[in-house]
């Protein structure tokens, strides 16, 4: 039987919380418990979560372009809130997966397509931050692997005023589910 995975994109202190250094804050704060309660759910369900996770070193030349975020094993790369409490209780069962990340597409240098197949995934749902860059990137990375995609309205946020278009553009451009 074919297995669905929930991708969540970026949740950490630097982009939710107010004093994140690259925070979308309160949109993003906001889709919190959405995306909690659809991780729990959807483990329950026998599917996958993949916490996907913006990974820097402290040196990457990605700041040149954003303010340092996400510095690997820093409080800022840490999961925001209620989700990081949920990782901690579920990052042992077999289906949630931690995926760093070094680039905007989940799917761009990582082995998450892979070990996704492996799995028996079909289509990746994602939520997180920001609806108009990691977000869409990584659907389009989904997209050119194969997989059917998702994208949860009330699971997504963004510091721009793009998250509509994008959200549009990526039924448009990748044929994806947009869940109300």
């Amino acid at each position: 039987m074919a297995k669905e995975a929930l991708l969540i994109v970026d949740m950490s202190n630097d982009f939710v919380a107010d004093n994140g250094t690259l925070t979308v804050g309160k949109p993003a704060q906001e889709v919190v418990t959405y995306i909690k309660d659809f991780a729990t759910k959807f483990l329950a369900e026998g599917n996958v979560v993949v916490i996907s996770m913006d990974s820097h070193q402290p040196n990457d030349t990605h700041f040149e372009l954003w303010p340092p975020h996400n510095i690997v094993g820093t409080e800022g790369q840490q999961l925001y809130g209620d989700l990081h409490e949920w990782y901690q209780v579920n990052k042992d069962h077999e289906n949630v997966i931690y995926s760093p990340k070094t680039n905007y597409n989940a799917f761009f240098q990582t082995n998450l397509a892979e070990t996704l197949r492996n799995l028996g995934v079909e289509k990746v749902h994602i939520v997180g931050v920001t609806t108009d860059i990691c977000d869409f990137l990584t659907v389009a990375g989904a997209d050119a692997e194969g997989f059917k995609t998702a994208i949860h309205k009330r699971g997504v946020a963004t510091f721009t005023d793009l998250g509509e278009t994008m959200v549009s553009h990526m039924k448009l451009c990748f044929h994806t589910e947009i869940i109300e």
